[in-house]
């Protein structure tokens, strides 16, 4: 049905033949989830009640044929916001991962606006993501840009890498006054390796963000138990600020319940400031793709010469994938 109304999308919006689209199987699927909390927020001065749309989002994607073992792929995906229809500034939909490109034996070459090689490495070791104890609360390097040019590798005996080139088109990247034109003015890229139970992963960027970044992850699952660590370096170009910090997670499963906790600490070498994550909570599996849930997050920022900035949050939600 999903690849049906996928089809009859398609169809009636573009005419195959005057866009010279290969003629061949389609393979596209419409996917997305609806991930929705009531949450408690108290940042020590305000104390509020709120409903959240965490990163709800549609999308499609897929692979055409064009010919023998090659394929055209695609992903548009948008975000939506379940609690009150604006995502953000008056706008119903807003863009997520969106890209194209091409695949076969060589490895995927693609482009597009989409989440970076340095991002994408962290895998499943935030076990509270879209909520308020997502690491990019916390930890730079969580960025989704535009203009990526990329390439990865075909799995080579559990050994992936994927490196990006992101033109700035005439954006001051590197933070030097001048206006950037080059293909390669900002670079990500990531080497990872997966055996069994174990995912070990590198990245880093260069002039993404304003900053450089380095990133290293494992993951290992024992049984019943996935353990996470992440340590991380990120200097901004101007030199404001230098930062190191580590992330750990774990999660242990029993029956439909999965008990989940997780930290993390960064500290700027430059003027001394600390952040600090902790969330815990649980998981309970409704059906294949639906689960119920329950968190509380402390995420705290420490300032030198000020007082700290805690805020908590409690909350209860549901997911459902689609």
């Amino acid at each position: 049905m999903k690849k049906a109304l996928l089809s009859v999308a398609i169809a009636s919006g573009l005419t195959c033949a005057s866009y010279g689209y290969a003629e061949g199987p389609i393979d596209g699927t419409i996917y997305g989830k609806i991930n929705v909390s009531v949450v408690n927020a108290d940042n020590g001065s305000t104390d509020t009640w709120k409903l959240n749309s965490n990163a709800s989002r549609i999308g499609v994607n897929g692979k055409t044929q064009i010919s023998d073992g090659l394929y055209a792929i695609y992903k548009a995906e948008f975000e939506i916001a379940v609690d009150d229809g604006d995502v953000k500034n008056g706008q119903t939909f807003t863009q997520r991962n969106i890209m194209g490109g091409i695949a076969g034996n060589f490895g995927t070459l693609w482009a597009g606006h989409h989440d970076t090689p340095t991002k994408l490495i962290q895998d499943k070791i935030d076990l509270f993501n879209d909520l308020e104890g997502d690491i990019k609360n916390t930890f730079e390097g969580e960025n989704r840009i535009s203009n990526i040019v990329a390439y990865t590798t075909p799995d080579m005996n559990g050994f992936s890498a994927t490196v990006a080139m992101v033109p700035a088109e005439g954006s001051d990247v590197d933070q030097d006054g001048q206006a950037d034109n080059g293909l390669t003015d900002g670079m990500s890229y990531s080497v990872s390796y997966t055996k069994d139970n174990l995912y070990v992963a590198i990245a880093g960027d260069q002039d993404v963000d304003k900053q450089d970044l380095m990133r290293f992850v494992v993951q290992y699952q024992m049984d019943a138990l996935q353990l996470g660590m992440m340590y991380q370096q990120n200097e901004a170009n101007l030199g404001n600020f230098d930062e190191s910090g580590y992330f750990l997670s774990a999660a242990y499963k029993i029956d439909k319940t999965t008990l989940k906790v997780q930290y993390g600490a960064i500290e700027d070498d430059v003027d001394g400031d600390e952040e600090e994550t902790l969330s815990i909570g649980a998981d309970y599996k409704l059906a294949k793709n639906t689960k119920a849930f329950v968190f509380y997050t402390d995420n705290t920022d420490s300032s030198v010469g000020s007082a700290d900035v805690d805020d908590t949050s409690f909350g209860v939600g549901m997911e459902h994938k689609f």
